[in-house]
């Protein structure tokens, strides 16, 4: 489990891709203290370390993953979103996220807003219905804060702290992110659909 507070912002330092793909991604995290089989959030999705070294660390993403989420357009050099699971302790910061993308979105518009930005981000048919204004959300890992839906599309506000230590300052209309909706709405959908 992770909190969508961001803590770390690494990149793709090799990616190979011979039956799963794997990938090495560099870091700031003390790899000494993780673990070969932990958990680390990459730009949203849960991934499971394989390999590290000094300052970098190996994940293996399946053919699943790669269908459903945006790794599958990761190379060298692309930022990646890190943050390590929670400990029994720790401060959640943002909201509970699993780190099990639901679907890929895209970013339909990004627009100042004083010195915020807004992104304006378009849900796949289906997953709407998990976006609640004033909900929370998850985009490429980060948790925001919906400030309104209309249809399939929904807007989140984001600072400047948290465009400079994310992708999320880096990306443009039309690209693709990762989306996780949040956990309780998703249970309740799935509680109301059996009714």
């Amino acid at each position: 489990m992770f909190t969508g507070i961001i803590t770390d912002l690494g990149r793709v330092r090799s990616a190979s891709r011979n039956g799963d793909t794997r990938l090495e991604i560099t870091t700031e995290f003390d790899t000494a203290d993780i673990s070969l089989g932990a958990s680390i959030s990459c730009s949203g999705v849960c991934l499971t370390v394989i390999d590290k070294g000094p300052h970098w660390f190996a994940v293996s993403v399946s053919a699943e993953t790669l269908s459903c989420t945006t790794i599958g357009g990761w190379r060298e050099g692309t930022g990646v979103n890190l943050e390590r699971a929670l400990k029994i302790g720790d401060e959640l910061g943002g909201h509970i996220v699993s780190g099990h993308v639901d679907c890929v979105a895209t970013v339909v518009s990004i627009t100042p807003d004083g010195s915020s930005q807004r992104f304006l981000i378009e849900a796949p048919d289906g997953f709407h219905r998990y976006v609640a204004e004033k909900g929370s959300i998850a985009v490429d890992g980060v948790s925001l804060t919906v400030n309104e839906v209309e249809g399939g599309r929904f807007g989140v506000n984001l600072i400047p702290h948290t465009l400079s230590v994310t992708t999320l300052g880096q990306i443009d209309s039309g690209d693709r992110v990762n989306l996780e909706v949040d956990m309780l709405a998703r249970y309740v959908a799935r509680l109301l659909d059996k009714e």
